[in-house]
């Protein structure tokens, strides 16, 4: 009687901390994910300062002048066009 006692407590216990595992998951997803108002926000600023739009792209390499990789770095998140942080993007390509 007792082995089954432990062999269910231990279920429980898997179970318990299995769940709470996917909860702390997705919880960190939604603060890693944007806010309908940040999306908004970046909709906005995408639509009224010029002609380009965060489209998902991020290297150097995907963009077709300095005007372009600048408005990337400035509005569009995960950018990766300036490795030595210094506000300038694409030194070597384009600015």
């Amino acid at each position: 009687m007792k082995i089954i006692l432990i062999i269910c407590l231990v279920l429980f216990g898997y179970q318990y901390f299995s769940e709470k595992q996917k909860r702390e998951q997705l919880s960190d997803q939604e603060v890693d994910s944007p806010t309908i108002s940040q999306s908004i926000n970046t909709f906005k600023t995408t639509t009224t300062k010029s002609n380009f739009s965060c489209d998902g792209r991020i290297h150097c390499s995907q963009m077709h002048s300095c005007e372009e990789a600048t408005f990337f770095i400035n509005n569009c998140p995960g950018t990766k066009m300036d490795g030595d942080n210094d506000g300038i993007p694409c030194e070597q390509q384009f600015c």
